[in-house]
């Protein structure tokens, strides 16, 4: 799901926007595959830990009318597992996307659609150069994101991101969420402000010609009453 549909294959970097959903993709004519990684010190989605500690988030894009899988995995725990699947289409600064999330972890069986799968439609626009915000919105409208008793909780998050390009080759972006209904995320009804966000990204001169993306973020989880702060870094 990594850290985006603004700017992630999220966290990812192939995104719609920052810090909605783990990829997205822009229609072309050709076919191209990407393959990437993210690093990250914790794991932590829309302001809800993700219990996974330290994780590699591997990515690989089908760039066809737009499909990407993303992944994350554990190096602190053999247990957090995650298998994402999207479906991405970009019309001019429009983003369209379907995602399948699976959470269940190593120990899960991936088939259960029913039980172990969120699947969520997800929209998301650009205002472009002059005025950097992406705001995105998203429900989830089938699987395993159901209430108490047993109908479909349709959980719904919105988020609104802005970069600001600083001194330094140093990208600012802060950004907010909110949730309509968490019981996905908690077992409770939680609604109200997930994630209020910070996040510093630079890319880092390794060769002349190798250049690692890294990026610092302050998150708190009004909701949760948490905070968090996360390094990660991209190849």
């Amino acid at each position: 799901m990594k850290t985006t549909i603004n700017g992630k294959l999220r966290g990812v970097a192939v995104a719609l926007l920052s810090m909605l959903i783990p990829a997205t993709v822009t229609a072309q004519d050709k076919f191209e595959i990407s393959l990437g990684a993210e690093v990250v010190s914790k794991y932590v989605w829309r302001g809800f830990d993700r219990v996974s500690g330290t994780s590699v988030q591997p990515s690989l894009g089908l760039a066809y009318k737009g499909i990407s899988l993303w992944g994350s995995t554990s190096v602190t725990d053999l247990e957090p597992k995650e298998l994402d699947l999207t479906l991405a289409y970009g019309i001019g600064r429009f983003g369209i996307a379907v995602t399948d999330y699976w959470w269940s972890g190593e120990s899960g069986k991936y088939g259960h659609y029913k039980e172990s799968h969120y699947f969520e439609g997800a929209l998301s626009y650009n205002f472009g150069d002059k005025v950097p915000l992406t705001l995105s919105a998203a429900m989830m409208f089938a699987g395993a994101d159901k209430n108490p008793d047993g109908d479909q909780n349709f959980s719904a998050y919105f988020n609104a991101a802005y970069d600001i390009a600083c001194p330094g080759k140093v990208t600012l972006t802060p950004s907010v969420g909110i949730s309509t209904k968490s019981y996905m995320y908690t077992g409770e009804k939680i609604s109200g402000f997930t994630d209020i966000s910070l996040k510093a990204a630079k890319e880092v001169k390794v060769t002349d010609s190798f250049l690692i993306p890294i990026f610092v973020q302050f998150i708190v989880s009004p909701v949760m009453d948490k905070t968090y702060l996360i390094f990660g870094m991209s190849f």
